[in-house]
C-alpha cells in the first residue's frame, strides 16, 4: 500500500509508519500484529465487525487505536484501517 509522503522509521524496537512526523501505525518485531492509531469511530466499528482479529490498543490508561492480528485479518480490513489512521494524522499535519 502506497500512502503519499508516508515514511517508515524505527520507534524503539518497533517499526513505525508516519506522515508529517506523526505516527499512524506501528509494528512489533514479530510482524504478526499491527497497531493502528485510528479515531474512536473507526476503532469501535473494526472491533465490532472483526472481533477475531481486532482489539483495543491501549497506551497507558487510554485507548488509542486498534491492535490487528495480521495472521487472521484480511487485506481489505488492514488497508482500510491504515488509510483511516493515515488520513487522521495527515489532517493534523497540515
Amino acid at each position: 500500500m502506497s500512502l503519499p509522503d508516508a515514511t517508515e522509521e524505527p520507534h524503539f524496537h518497533f517499526t513505525s509508519f508516519r506522515i508529517g512526523g506523526k505516527i499512524f501505525a506501528t509494528m512489533p518485531p514479530s510482524n504478526e500484529l499491527l497497531h493502528v492509531f485510528v479515531p474512536e469511530v473507526d476503532r469501535e466499528a473494526a472491533i465490532a465487525a472483526h472481533p477475531e482479529c481486532c482489539e483495543s490498543l491501549h497506551w497507558g490508561k487510554r485507548v488509542v487505536g486498534v491492535k490487528i492480528d495480521l495472521t487472521s485479518a484480511g487485506s481489505p480490513l488492514v488497508r482500510d484501517l491504515l488509510q483511516a489512521a493515515y488520513d487522521a494524522k495527515a489532517s493534523k499535519s497540515s
